[in-house]
């Protein structure tokens, strides 16, 4: 089995793995991923115990149990970015032996839930409820530093993307990726808006927001809105999701993201108390987490 070098996997001086600070035995594998490192404590607060907490940089983990199951919150930070660390190194500490430095004979799969906010791209997405994303669509280049590929219905549903926002031109090449189904089922309906996510490398001109600056592309958010295909439309977008889809499904895990709505673009509104309506879903979701 080929090592991995030092330059390519780096561990800290106890152990751990550089950025998220964290040993193989202090990570669980159902884990809820945060942007913000404040929001780490107001999931673990409704553990029932917390056996670790760890942080470095924005980087923040509490790890423990609800009942008998033992689950992970991990905050990443906002951006494709940070999430090209966390899924890397999420999935090296349970299929990397870090002592040898070389891949594991036998696959360990995680289940990965994002927990986050979002803007809805749709009139009839109220701020305050919640999206689960069916996709994540990617048009922030992450992963087009890997090798990855598009299973058929993913292949259409980006072909018809290209063709209908040709957003493909000066600015990135679009990819998507599927959300868990086996995850997904467990949030069909329930208050929840299935659709497609799609994944920002910025949050003010990759988001369509003017303030000093003048826009590429000042048609973004109606492109998005209006892009259809089939049952399939796009409900909101943020800046983290289809890098979690994408390097879930190529490293082997389970993914999905859930994202509380604070501001819809489409009608102009913003949330009067997005931090409610944040807990509401961190209740939602330890309740399904808790019997996963």
């Amino acid at each position: 089995m080929q090592r991995i070098p030092e330059s390519e996997l780096i561990i800290n001086h106890r152990g751990a793995i550089y950025h998220l600070d964290l040993r193989p035995e202090e990570l669980a594998h159902t884990i809820i991923t945060v942007g913000d490192p404040d929001r780490v404590a107001l999931v673990s607060r409704h553990f029932d115990r917390v056996e670790y907490q760890r942080q470095h940089r924005e980087f923040v983990t509490h790890t423990g149990y609800i009942g008998q199951k033992r689950v992970s919150v991990v905050s990443t930070g906002i951006g494709p970015d940070n999430i090209d660390i966390v899924l890397n190194e999420l999935d090296a500490l349970v299929n990397i032996d870090l002592e040898s430095r070389t891949i594991k004979p036998e696959h360990t799969l995680l289940n990965i839930i994002r927990v986050g906010t979002s803007g809805a791209l749709q009139a009839d997405i109220p701020v305050d409820s919640y999206v689960v994303s069916t996709h994540g669509l990617g048009i922030d280049n992450l992963l087009n530093f890997y090798r990855h590929e598009e299973n058929d219905g993913e292949k259409q549903l980006l072909q018809a993307f290209v063709t209908q926002t040709q957003l493909n031109s000066g600015i990135s090449q679009p990819y998507i990726s599927a959300a868990s189904a086996s995850l997904m089922k467990h949030f069909a309906g329930d208050g929840f808006y299935p659709g497609i996510t799609v994944t920002c490398p910025g949050f003010y001109g990759p988001q369509g927001r003017v303030l000093r600056l003048g826009l590429s592309n000042p048609g973004l958010i109606d492109r998005l809105t209006e892009f259809s295909f089939g049952q399939h439309r796009i409900t909101n977008f943020e800046m983290e999701t289809s890098g979690i889809y994408g390097l879930g499904k190529m490293l082997g895990h389970h993914c999905l993201s859930l994202s509380t709505i604070v501001a819809n673009r489409v009608v102009k509104e913003f949330s009067k108390d997005g931090s409610a309506a944040v807990q509401q879903l961190i209740v939602k979701t330890l309740e399904v987490v808790s019997g996963l």
